[in-house]
Formats: C-alpha cells, sequence, structure tokens
C-alpha cells in the first residue's frame, strides 16, 4: 500500500518535511518513490508547497495520506479539488429534489384538505339525519265549545 507522509530532513532543532509518495513497509527516512513537496514549520507562517497535479494523482491511484500530510493537504485545497473531481457538482439533482419536496409537500396539504372535506361532509350528513328524523311535539288538542254553552248564549240573545 502507498502512504502519502512526511520525511523529515534537516539539521537538529531545524527540521523541515518533505511531502513523499512511499511504500508502507519503508521506514519514515527510507527511499520513496516521489516527491510531492514541502513543509516547513519553523517558518512564521508555516511554508507549504505542493504540486497539486502529483498529489491527485496519488490519490486517485488509492494512496493514503497520513494524519498530517491530509491536514496539510486540506489547508491547501487539495482534498476539496480531489473532492470535487471525484464527485462533480450536478446542478440539476438539487433542483429534482427541490421539486420531489414541493411535491411532497403538496401531497400532504391535499391529504389533510381532503380529510378536512370527509370530515365535514360526515358532519354535514350527520346534521340532515337528526333534521329528517320527525320531531315529537306534544299535539294541541283545541276543545270544542260544549253545546250547552252555545245554546245558552243563544237564548239570551233571543
Amino acid at each position: 500500500m502507498v502512504k502519502l507522509r512526511l520525511r523529515r530532513m534537516g539539521a537538529i532543532d531545524k527540521p523541515f518535511y518533505r511531502i513523499v509518495a512511499v511504500d508502507s513497509h519503508k521506514k519514515r527516512d527510507g527511499k520513496y518513490l516521489e516527491q510531492l513537496g514541502y513543509y516547513d514549520p519553523k517558518t512564521d507562517p508555516f511554508t507549504l508547497k505542493v504540486d497539486i497535479d502529483k498529489s491527485i494523482k496519488w490519490l486517485k491511484v488509492g494512496a493514503q495520506p497520513s494524519k498530517t500530510v491530509r491536514s496539510l493537504f486540506s489547508k491547501a485545497g487539495i482534498l476539496e479539488k480531489w473532492h470535487n473531481q471525484r464527485f462533480p457538482k450536478k446542478e440539476e439533482k438539487p433542483e429534482k429534489k427541490e421539486k420531489s419536496k414541493k411535491t411532497k409537500e403538496e401531497k400532504k396539504v391535499k391529504e389533510v384538505k381532503e380529510e378536512v372535506a370527509k370530515e365535514s361532509k360526515e358532519k354535514k350528513s350527520d346534521i340532515s339525519k337528526k333534521e329528517t328524523k320527525p320531531k315529537v311535539t306534544k299535539k294541541t288538542v283545541k276543545k270544542k265549545p260544549e253545546k250547552a254553552e252555545k245554546t245558552e248564549e243563544t237564548v239570551k240573545a233571543d
């Protein structure tokens, strides 16, 4: 397996590092396959020079960067470029997702409206059923005047 890691160079207390592609079984400062750049942590701010094309080539082949090299690549913007090459942005897909979200929301709204309409129809049918039932009320019976009373009135009038 190929690794992308740092190779220490420089004198005592004055280190700088080469970023190299190396077989994972080799020593830290052993023979390397290709030099990708260098990193000097002693300068303020630190110095970092990396060949972007070579590093992306090794990443495509499957080389695994060490934690330090990965952080240096991310600071240099190499990992972002590599990610964009692997997963190109498609502007059409987000629009489709938005449409599908809208359609899902519209479907939910339609379902809710249908439920409300069914409930209102059920309530109306309940009310109409109540109205169709005959109302039972007490009938008021008008009493007919008695014949005797009428006769008395008629007698008085004569």
